[in-house]
């Protein structure tokens, strides 16, 4: 097995310390930036408008995750209810985050007059690419790890870290591995957001906006519901089912029915209204879809946005 025990501290200063999980989070958000402008530029959509959104939309992302945290862990809130709002803060859930991210980046667009499924598709890679990054941050809090293993890439758990299922006088430090669930999750994410850019580049002048967005909830909803059993120390259940299994079948459906529903909709079957119509009759132009060059297989943008200085 791996018998390192990382300290989740990596740097301190004086009474302040930096963990590594923080770390991770901004890696995860400095890749996923730059992902999804170049992401963003290939749709008709200018660069700017990732870093411009940034702070509002990591900021809604940040609360969604931290309340579905609280709801999942309330036991440990209910009587304490300010060490929700106060530092330190040990918990984030990806739903949640992604739920308040996707409220944020609808908030922008509108303000904008942007094409909303347009740049979450185009955010997709860069999400699961951060979602693969982020997840690292679990490696060095000792966290989501699954049930003991004899595999050589098992990793170690200190006693502090371990569920009572796997008390340390029953399950010896140096002699038990635990499956490291965050590196499945993380290379089952780093997987997604290279099959989305695939999608993304050689089928972009074919693909719907909003198919890379659902092919998220299929992917990550298949990886959730996949990993989500063997997940030791949730507490969030219904019916005896962990929420987050629950979320996935359902993030699994509801983006299949979405793609089935857009694609009926292109070829003229009933109710081919778009699913984002403009509120103002007359709305301010929005960059055009690019086209794919022949043979090529690189996007080609069709108009600049006047004054930006950067491709539509």
């Amino acid at each position: 097995m791996i018998a390192l025990t990382p300290d989740p501290v990596a740097i301190q200063l004086g009474p302040l310390s930096v963990p590594w999980y923080g770390l991770g989070y901004a890696a995860a958000i400095v890749a996923a930036v730059w992902l999804g402008g170049r992401e963003a530029e290939l749709r008709g959509i200018p660069r700017r408008h990732i870093s411009d959104g940034l702070v509002f939309v990591v900021l809604l992302g940040v609360i969604g995750a931290r309340l579905y945290h609280v709801i999942d862990q309330w036991a440990l809130y209910q009587s304490d209810p300010l060490r929700i709002i106060l530092p330190p803060y040990s918990g984030l859930g990806l739903y949640g985050g992604i739920a308040g991210g996707l409220l944020g980046v609808y908030i922008y667009t509108r303000r904008h007059s942007l094409p909303y499924l347009r740049l979450t598709d185009a955010l997709v890679p860069s999400v699961l690419l951060g979602q693969a990054i982020a997840r690292w941050g679990n490696f060095f809090n000792q966290e989501l790890y699954g049930p003991p293993t004899d595999l050589p890439w098992g990793i170690a758990i200190e006693c502090q870290f371990r569920v009572p299922a796997y008390p340390c006088d029953g399950f010896p430090v140096g002699t038990t591995g635990f499956h490291p669930l965050f590196f499945y999750e993380s290379m089952l994410n780093l997987a997604g957001a290279l099959v989305a850019l695939w999608i993304g580049r050689r089928l972009l002048g074919t693909v719907r906006d909003g198919d890379l967005t659902a092919f998220w909830f299929i992917w990550y909803g298949a990886t959730r519901t996949a990993l989500e059993p063997f997940r030791e120390g949730y507490n969030w259940t219904f019916f005896g089912r962990p929420v987050a299994t629950l979320i996935g079948i359902a993030a699994i459906v509801g983006g299949l029915i979405f793609i089935a529903m857009r694609h009926r909709q292109e070829r003229g079957g009933p109710g081919t209204q778009p699913l984002d119509p403009p509120d103002d009759p007359a709305p301010a132009p929005v960059p055009a879809r690019p086209r794919v060059g022949p043979g090529t297989g690189v996007a080609v943008a069709e108009e600049s946005e006047p004054g930006s200085g950067a491709p539509a």
